[in-house]
């Protein structure tokens, strides 16, 4: 008997290995991909700023208050606390001893330079579709900046997360590396636009949903994702953010300036704006507009939506006007001045809250934390003086901002839940990273 089990944990255990050795060792691609450019050494660190600024590189490896690119930022997730790496070229604290090979290898790998798996919270699942050329262009920037003597800080992760060896298994299931394909049956434009969003861009690794490992279905999932206690809207869903009916014109004025005439970014996208997209060429954002707006729509049924909205949040007919009243009254107060009598809003100054589905989202995070901490959208080259909305957190009680929102959810032909008191105390601490 004490044979068959031992033979039996040993079967397991050999399978737990194979699997562990086909995370780490087959889900890689060591191949030397040689570079086919030849750019003088002052093009090519030109090249790699532009790309690193596309990445939006800076944004996450730059601590607030803190040196450009030193690290020490933190990611919040739900499985712990990220903290950035210095990737200045300091040789004690940064990326100085790292190679070209070694900087390709974190993106297209995952892996870093001593071999270790990165957690993909640096998101080489988008990355690794970046080419040999732009990631030594990037290298070449990289290298070219002040070294930054910052010592890196330890992740924060609850167990099992801080174990990194079982990184091996979430590879196994999840990722594969895969340099961009171009699409033979998709104009330039489209394919330029395909390599931005779902590689440097990353655009999935915020407005894609995850399971309960933190996966999602793949760099072209743009169905919706929550991103510390904001929520990132499905950018493909007819009750969402449904790109496929905007004018093309409004969503590249939006990446470039921030703003258009309907809405205005805020929050973790107003960060991709301000440090990355506002940068980008006008070719670059126009083949991300085109990209974008080609990918099919997903169709939601309005009492799908609806059903969703107010899921668990139904008042009786007394209750609910009362509520109308009372959020009437302050939204008279506080909010009609910028945002209209019916919710019109100002172009390109104050956006629209009648019919806007950010306001009437399932998700309520971003709304009452737009309330309680402001909304302000970046400051841009096309648009050095942004109109912010002022905080209220210490102007309404958390009833307050219940009332108010419920109020905006069900004015003007809008219609979706109440919120509660409870709802919008849970983000009234929440950090702004």
């Amino acid at each position: 008997m004490k044979k068959i089990v031992l033979s039996v944990l040993l079967l397991l255990l050999t399978g737990v290995i194979a699997v562990a050795a086909y995370g780490y060792y087959l889900v890689d691609d060591t191949r030397v991909v040689a570079t086919s450019e030849k750019l003088s050494a002052a093009d090519k660190i030109g090249k790699g700023e532009y790309l690193v600024k596309a990445g939006n590189c800076m944004g996450c490896h730059t601590a607030r208050g803190g040196a450009a690119f030193a690290g020490g930022r933190l990611l919040q997730t739900d499985f712990g606390n990220f903290k950035t790496p210095n990737i200045t070229p300091d040789v004690k604290t940064g990326i100085g001893r790292w190679t070209a090979e070694d900087f390709w290898q974190a993106l297209h790998n995952g892996k870093s330079k001593d071999g270790s798996l990165l957690y993909p919270s640096f998101p080489y699942t988008n990355y690794t579709q970046v080419s040999r050329d732009d990631a030594d262009a990037m290298y070449a920037y990289l290298m070219s900046l002040p070294m930054v003597e910052k010592p890196n800080q330890a992740h924060e992760l609850r167990f099992p997360y801080n174990k990194r060896a079982l990184l091996a298994f979430w590879r196994a299931a999840y990722f594969r590396p895969a340099s961009y394909q171009v699409d033979q049956s998709k104009s330039a434009e489209w394919n330029r636009g395909a390599y931005l969003v779902n590689g440097l861009g990353h655009c999935s690794a915020c407005h894609g949903s995850r399971n309960g490992l933190g996966a999602n279905a793949g760099v072209s999932d743009l169905s919706g994702g929550e991103l510390a206690s904001w929520y990132a809207p499905a950018l493909t869903n007819s009750k969402e953010v449904n790109l496929a009916k905007w004018p093309a014109e409004e969503l590249i004025v939006l990446l470039k300036s921030g703003v258009n005439q309907h809405t205005a970014v805020s929050g973790p996208m107003a960060e991709v704006v301000a440090g990355s997209t506002q940068y980008l060429s006008n070719t670059d954002i126009k083949s991300m507009a085109t990209y974008l707006q080609a990918i099919p729509t997903v169709q939601v049924a309005e009492k799908d939506i609806l059903d969703k909205a107010m899921a668990g949040t139904e008042l009786g007919a007394e209750r609910m006007d009362a509520v109308l009243k009372q959020g009437g009254a302050l939204y008279k107060t506080h909010c009609l001045d910028c945002h209209g009598a019916q919710g019109e809003g100002v172009a390109n100054i104050y956006p629209a809250l009648q019919a806007n589905p950010a306001v009437l989202s399932h998700a309520l995070s971003n709304p009452v934390r737009m309330v309680l901490s402001g909304g302000f959208p970046p400051v841009t080259r096309d648009n050095p003086r942004p109109y912010g909305m002022p905080p209220f957190a210490h102007t309404l009680t958390d009833n307050e901002v219940a009332l108010v929102l419920s109020y905006v959810r069900n004015a003007w032909g809008n219609k979706a839940g109440v919120l509660t008191s409870s709802e919008v105390n849970r983000y009234r601490s929440a950090a702004m990273e």
